[in-house]
């Protein structure tokens, strides 16, 4: 019985060559970096902001440790927007914003779904120092709920913001594992020559 035989696959080099400019001629002064894909091998330019958007840092947190850092980054800001800005509101949900960004950016790919969850709760943490009450633990009580229900615009817009960033990331990792399962499928299939 015969053995069908494989071929090694080749793999193609990327060009290393300046990009043209428009008259057809080698620019001397540009800078392109090239980013490799590693199923195709072929290459595609990468702007310098990706790049040291890149270089920023990336951790992955867990759901506890997103919501935690939420709510601490969230009321250390309540604090200084009540010594700087006299607790002004608009300040304080405009930093709530990029919060909810960063969290929703910083939670690990099993966590995802806690980032939506987590921001509101940090909101609220945050709004003790800001919301001005008096006379105990109820009036206190009173005055957060009532800051929450003022700002609730600032609180459904940084959850909605957290809740898309998680759902575009939750679509990408999707997308990334059916490509990866494609891709193990077709090398691990043997390739069949005909017989002749």
């Amino acid at each position: 019985m015969e053995q069908p035989r494989t071929r090694p696959r080749q793999r193609r080099q990327p060009s290393q060559q300046a990009p043209l400019s428009p008259q057809g001629t080698l620019d001397d002064g540009a800078t392109v970096y090239r980013v490799v894909n590693a199923t195709g091998g072929r290459t595609r330019p990468v702007p310098p902001a990706v790049l040291a958007l890149r270089r920023l840092p990336n951790p992955r947190l867990t759901g506890i440790g997103a919501g935690l850092f939420a709510a601490a980054v969230m009321f250390a800001l309540a604090c200084l927007d009540w010594l700087l800005f006299d607790g002004s509101s608009v300040v304080y949900g405009a930093l709530f914003l990029p919060v909810s960004a960063l969290t929703a950016l910083w939670v690990g790919p099993a966590d995802l779904v806690t980032a939506p969850i987590s921001v509101p709760i940090a909101f609220a943490v945050g709004v003790i120092p800001i919301s001005g009450g008096t006379g105990g633990i109820g009036g206190q009580t009173m005055a957060v709920v009532t800051a929450l229900a003022v700002h609730a615009g600032w609180l459904y817009g940084g959850t909605l913001i957290a809740g898309l960033i998680a759902t575009v990331r939750k679509v990408r990792l999707m997308r990334e594992r059916q490509r990866r399962m494609l891709l193990a499928a077709q090398t691990a299939r043997p390739s069949r020559r005909p017989r002749g």
